[in-house]
C-alpha cells in the first residue's frame, strides 16, 4: 500500500543545492532508487563541476525532492530527479521539473535533454506533458539491469513561446 504525505503547496520552496545538502539529498536518493549515486558523486556535483545545478523543493523545511541539470553550452542536460516516496504523486516532481527548465532558459538554455529508463511509462508520459518529445533510444545505457534509454528534448525558446 503506497503511503503518502498530503502537502500544502503553498508551503513549497525551492531553493538552489550545495554541500551543506548532501545528508539530505543522499536520503531522497537512497530512497528513490535501487542503485543510488554515491556520496563522491554528490560531492564532485556540488562542488567541483561548474556545470552542474541543483535545486531542492523543500517542504516544512524538509528536502523532499531534487533535480541537478548540467548546463553545456546551450544545452541543459538533466543528470538526476528524484521525489521522496512519500511526497509521490502531488506535482512535486512536475513542479520542480517545470523550475529547472525555467532556470535553465534563464541562465542561457536554449533546450533541455534527459535519458528516461524505457520501461518507466509514467516518467515519459509525465515528461510528454512538460512538452518533451523523445528523439532516440540508448541502447544497454543502465548498467544495472542493461535496460535501453529513451532519450528525451524540449526546445525550451519554442515552449516558452507557446506559453507566452
Amino acid at each position: 500500500m503506497d503511503h503518502h504525505i498530503p502537502i500544502d503547496a503553498s508551503q513549497i520552496s525551492i531553493r538552489p543545492l550545495g554541500i551543506k545538502d548532501l545528508d539530505n539529498v543522499l536520503e531522497v536518493e537512497e530512497l528513490s532508487f535501487k542503485y543510488p549515486w554515491s556520496r563522491e558523486a554528490y560531492r564532485y556535483e556540488f562542488d567541483e563541476n561548474i556545470l552542474s545545478r541543483y535545486w531542492g523543493c523543500f517542504y516544512e523545511n524538509r528536502l523532499i525532492a531534487f533535480a541537478g541539470y548540467w548546463l553545456i553550452m546551450d544545452e541543459g542536460h538533466i543528470a538526476n530527479v528524484a521525489v521522496h516516496p512519500l511526497f509521490r504523486r502531488q506535482g512535486v516532481g512536475e513542479l520542480l521539473m517545470y523550475y529547472v527548465m525555467n532556470a535553465c532558459l534563464m541562465e542561457g538554455g536554449e533546450k533541455m535533454t534527459l535519458e528516461v529508463r524505457a520501461g518507466n511509462a509514467a516518467g515519459q508520459r509525465l515528461y510528454k506533458k512538460m512538452g518533451f518529445k523523445a528523439a532516440g533510444l540508448r541502447k544497454g545505457y543502465y548498467s544495472d539491469s542493461n535496460e535501453d534509454a529513451v532519450i528525451m528534448w524540449v526546445d525550451l525558446i519554442h515552449l516558452q513561446e507557446e506559453k507566452d
